[in-house]
């Protein structure tokens, strides 16, 4: 399994749209091969920080979404929104408690 962890900045005006985007794509997005999970969560101090966090079962899926005309249409809506580069990581879980 890959974890998919992005860290979206944005301009604080724009805080409802980005939400309103992520509502209207995650389904399209659960429905891609291999989309186990896909979450949207907020910094807790800094209201206009957002994270994404999506689960997939091979490195080929999340790869094969981030090269679909789905993914190009989200981010080219999402990127308009950014007060900043976002960061991302692709990382698997080594153990659990």
């Amino acid at each position: 399994m890959i974890t998919r962890i992005v860290k979206l900045n944005f301009k604080p005006e724009h805080l409802e749209e980005f939400k309103s985007i992520f509502e209207k794509s995650k389904e399209k997005i659960l429905s891609q091969k291999g989309c186990k999970k896909v979450e949207m969560l907020q910094d807790v101090n800094t209201k206009n920080i957002f994270f994404t966090y999506s689960l997939w079962e091979t490195e080929v899926d999340l790869n094969n979404y981030r090269n679909s005309e789905l993914f190009a249409g989200v981010w080219a809506k999402t990127k308009l929104l950014f007060n900043d580069k976002p960061l991302a990581w692709s990382t698997k879980k080594l153990n659990e408690a």
